[in-house]
């Protein structure tokens, strides 16, 4: 027998790990201060669903301030059916407003970051910042002249005032998050297509947009949310007649039917089922998307 074998033959076991001084019963416990951590953020975001839904629930005499965390003594969905039937129009104006105003700012920033990450042109710097200009400048202080605006070009008040102005207002932060994404992409896929002779819509149709599917879907979440969401434009250039449901809700909330809270509890949760469901539906994608565009390939 070697030498060699006798060493190795008596070299001593390595010992078992010495328990980490953080751990009790084999869970280390900054693990379980993160959990309890979470655990207590998921009840307080989910405290105010859980008095919507319980309200909505609610027959009109035990909807009230007093029994606002109690169950419902009799279940009942007459509050849905009564707040579907004051929202659904309008719900429908929400979809025709939304779809448009969503795809359409994303498909106008997807060009315009592809041609401010791809094309140098000069004064593409100064571009892009007159661009985002626009994600700082307060909506409460251009409404006056928005409207003798959309009023002088004869744009009809209603869903079209909103889709216009939805397009336009959102616009900027479509340019961002497209621009930012293109600068991820490898360059040497763009000079490939360009040494094969595609020019630049080419080059867009065939390369880019394809690759850009993961920040369509971080904009068509993002512009969705805000279309649906928006209260302040809707005040200004619509009316209960023709304006989205944000403005239905907050009518059905202040009209004859604020004192029965269960209605207007309903109606709240079908004005944001839509925005609830795209997320739950597409958060990882979502996440995915942003963390694709915010590190450099």
């Amino acid at each position: 027998m070697s030498t060699s074998t006798v060493s190795a033959s008596a070299a001593p076991l390595p010992s078992p790990a010495e328990p980490s001084p953080h751990r009790r019963g084999g869970v280390p416990w900054t693990l379980v201060l993160r959990l309890a951590a979470i655990l207590a953020g998921v009840v307080v975001v989910l405290i105010p669903v859980y008095v919507l839904l319980v309200t909505s629930l609610k027959g009109p005499g035990d909807a009230s301030a007093a029994r606002a965390w109690a169950l419902p003594r009799e279940w009942s969905f007459e509050n849905w059916a009564q707040a579907w039937q004051a929202l659904s129009p309008s719900i429908w104006r929400s979809v025709q407003m939304v779809v448009p105003a969503t795809v359409i700012s994303a498909v106008l920033g997807c060009m315009n970051g592809f041609v401010l990450s791809r094309w140098r042109f000069p004064g593409a710097d100064i571009v892009f910042t007159l661009i985002l200009f626009g994600m700082f400048l307060p909506y409460q202080a251009v409404m006056i002249p928005l409207m003798q605006m959309l009023l002088g070009a004869g744009v009809p008040n209603g869903i079209p005032s909103l889709i216009l102005l939805h397009v336009v207002f959102g616009i900027p932060i479509t340019t961002l998050i497209f621009r930012n994404y293109f600068e991820s992409v490898p360059h040497e896929l763009i000079e490939s297509a360009t040494m094969d002779g595609a020019g630049m819509l080419r080059t867009f149709w065939s390369i880019a947009l394809p690759l850009a599917i993961p920040g369509f879907v971080v904009v068509l979440i993002w512009q969705f949310t805000n279309a649906w969401n928006d209260f302040l434009f809707a005040v200004f250039f619509s009316s209960p007649a023709n304006g989205p449901v944000t403005l239905a809700l907050n009518n059905l909330a202040n009209g004859a039917l604020l004192a029965n809270y269960g209605v207007s509890m309903a109606g709240a949760l079908l004005a944001s089922l839509p925005t609830l469901l795209v997320y739950i539906l597409l958060s990882k994608y979502f996440l995915s998307g942003l963390m694709q565009g915010s590190v450099k390939g």
